[in-house]
């Protein structure tokens, strides 16, 4: 049963208790690992929020000198949301068992994720030669932890996306690979939701 029909089903009804006594006993669940992913996510997600609580205490303080944005870190952003877009390419692909165009999309997917890490660094770069260092600047120095925190989760991304392309150069079909597939697109738009939280926050700030 889907999961927005389960919870508005009503139990106490006559016709609902006929219902439930025809089903054969299935509930509406999830698999252990998409589970577990989503407590690391939502756990990640708290994290990330007190980190931006921290930082909007800190900004109050005397010394605080806001950080330009440059502009590599918009296009930064579009060049993730081309990965996240690849991922989601690659699991409609995996859904309709086209395993070539899985590959395609998961390759697309890594390789605008390795652009987006490498724009990130010359962005700290730019802000170098433009006399921004994190020891004088408690802003550049929230800005650095944040996306260096982002950074190393991406990281963590690729490994599972590096395994699911070994399973596939391996021999694996689309649905073998299909919930690998899914876990790495729905991490992936978790860390693109994340990131342009926290590009929105420091542009307004």
């Amino acid at each position: 049963m889907d999961f927005f029909q389960e919870i508005r089903t009503k139990p106490w009804l006559e016709s609902q208790v006929e219902i439930d006594n025809e089903r054969s006993g299935g509930s509406y669940t999830l698999p252990s690992v998409k589970v577990g992913l989503r407590v690391f996510v939502a756990v990640v997600g708290v994290v990330f929020s007190l980190s931006v609580v921290a930082y909007s205490d800190r900004m109050t303080l005397a010394d605080w000198r806001p950080v330009p944005e440059p502009l590599l870190m918009w296009l930064n952003i579009i060049v993730l949301v081309g990965a996240s877009v690849a991922m989601q390419w690659a699991v409609r692909s995996a859904q309709r068992d086209r395993t070539s165009n899985v590959e395609v999309g998961m390759l697309i997917g890594g390789a605008c994720t390795l652009a987006f890490l490498a724009g990130q660094l010359l962005v700290v770069r730019q802000l170098d030669e433009l006399g921004y260092f994190a020891p004088t600047n408690p802003a550049l120095a929230f800005l650095y932890m944040l996306t260096g925190l982002h950074a190393v989760h991406i990281l963590g991304g690729m490994v599972a996306w590096g395994r699911t392309l070994l399973r596939i150069w391996g021999g694996a079909d689309a649905q073998q690979v299909r919930m690998s597939v899914e876990l790495c697109a729905f991490y992936w738009h978790f860390l693109l939701a994340i990131w342009l939280f926290l590009f929105v926050w420091f542009v307004i700030t």
